[in-house]
């Protein structure tokens, strides 16, 4: 029982890391403890069928209640405290960054040039993107009236995109959305669920849930099931390299959130510095204080 509770929470933590734009999920998922059963899972469900669905159910369900429930939540501490929250987690990714060297350094030899080479690519191309992307906001009320077949297909395409970046630790799923400018679509039509349970007799509302959600979670699932059996290969064939790569995703997520306008949208103020520093040290500590048993 306090295995199903336990997985429970860890899917509750990993859905809401979903929604907040620059957060690994894969990376909370190592900080928690559960990222690599859930790999064996994804890749072998089918193996043992009743062990792998004591895991996968109460992660799934927790998964969507977080997304779900913690949508409003997080849209709320993002609109009205966006700083100090976004630090907090900002923080969670530094802290695992001590951890993912000491992988890199297992050997106890110094990096070489082709270790710093693969720190440094996925490091340049996160920011490069982070400088490219469109900052301006589409307000979604208005964008999902015009949704059609084409965007439905665009939606999907995303879906994959952005599953392919959850099951790698340092890249952020929710990020790719921003990048491809359908975030604040996703999370408006995750939001609207709330009103829907209260109203079911809203068909206009449900289609329009349904034809934002379902092409994007459907490429969500295929997905991680492509990714999820890729990034196992390269964990028992080139445990180093990946590591290494995903330390140079991390660094550059940490910069790149910085340039994000999430990040300074509820303002900045004196206040706001002192317990953003606070949510930082936070964030942090939790990070290095679970990795080390984790990692």
């Amino acid at each position: 029982m306090f295995k199903l509770i336990r997985n429970f929470f860890n899917g509750l933590a990993f859905g809401i890391t979903q929604i907040i734009p620059g957060l690994s999920g894969a990376t909370i998922a190592i900080i928690l403890g559960f990222y690599f059963e859930l790999l064996e899972t994804i890749n072998h469900f089918f193996k043992d069928l009743r062990k792998n669905l004591k895991f996968a159910l109460p992660v799934l369900i927790g998964m969507i209640a977080g997304i779900i429930l913690f949508s409003s939540i997080v849209n709320f501490l993002l609109t009205n405290y966006s700083f100090p929250t976004m630090l907090f987690f900002i923080g969670l990714i530094a802290g695992i960054i001590p951890h993912i060297y000491a992988k890199v350094r297992e050997d106890g030899q110094k990096l070489k040039p082709q270790d710093i080479a693969l720190i440094a690519l996925p490091f340049i191309i996160l920011l490069t993107v982070s400088f490219m992307h469109e900052t301006s906001v589409t307000d979604p009320a208005e964008l999902i009236d015009t949704v059609g077949f084409p965007y439905i297909i665009f939606l999907f395409i995303a879906g994959i995109l952005s599953a392919a970046a959850l099951i790698v630790p340092g890249f952020s799923g929710s990020f790719v959305l921003l990048l491809l400018g359908i975030y604040h679509l996703a999370i408006y039509s995750i939001s609207s669920i709330r009103y829907l349970l209260v109203d079911f007799t809203n068909i206009t509302l449900m289609l329009n849930i349904i034809k934002i959600l379902l092409p994007l979670g459907i490429g969500i699932i295929v997905g991680i099931i492509s990714m999820a059996r890729l990034i196992e290969k390269m964990i028992k064939k080139y445990s180093k390299r990946l590591y290494t790569i995903i330390m140079g995703l991390l660094l550059g997520s940490i910069l790149a959130l910085f340039r994000e306008p999430i990040v300074y949208q509820s303002g900045i103020s004196t206040a706001f510095v002192i317990i953003g520093i606070v949510t930082f040290a936070s964030g942090t500590v939790t990070a290095f204080v679970l990795g080390k048993k984790r990692i």
